[in-house]
């Protein structure tokens, strides 16, 4: 059975392919999920025009996602965690900690478009792909950093500021 497809279907084709599918397929999902019609004329005319709209709002996302991925482009965050003596975290860095650490520096990036292989369970400084698209991509620099050296520093000044009252 020939269906015109309305929108992309994945492994199948994209919006305006005319495609032989089984009928059974084309009557119990393309159909009813309105993702194919019957290819008569009158709906080849009103998909050519969603598929120019279709292209036209993909460009416009893309343009925006490329800009967001020069923003972004070699950014450096650094995240705090607790670690033991070896420098193995307690937890682990995930999407979501890497989105939150982004967001406090006002970048706002979905937590599904940070790509890590695997959690970052160890203290060191990890090169992170953001990828908004398969052609749209970021990397950027994430730094894990023990919690105790953070507070090293405010301890050294309080200390120095006890000796300065003490003299």
């Amino acid at each position: 059975m020939k269906v015109l497809l309305r929108t992309n279907v994945p492994e199948l084709g994209q919006i305006g392919d005319v495609v032989e599918v089984k009928p059974g397929y084309a009557r119990n999902y393309l159909l009813p999920q309105n993702l194919g019609v019957e290819p008569t004329e009158a709906n080849l005319k009103t998909i050519e025009i969603e598929k120019r709209r279709h292209l036209e709002e993909q460009a416009s996302r893309r343009e925006q996602l490329e800009a967001k991925a020069v923003m972004l482009k070699g950014k450096e965050v650094t995240i705090i965690a607790r670690a033991n003596e070896d420098g193995h975290l307690y937890g682990s860095i995930g999407p979501a900690q890497i989105a939150a650490a982004l967001a406090s520096e006002g970048l706002f990036v979905e937590a599904e478009y940070i790509a890590l292989d695997e959690p970052i369970q160890q203290l060191d400084k990890y090169d992170v792909t953001v990828r908004f698209s398969p052609e749209v991509t970021a990397t950027i620099h994430v730094w894990a950093v023990p919690a105790h050296s953070v507070e090293e520093p405010d301890e050294a000044a309080a200390d120095d500021n006890e000796q300065q009252a003490d003299s």
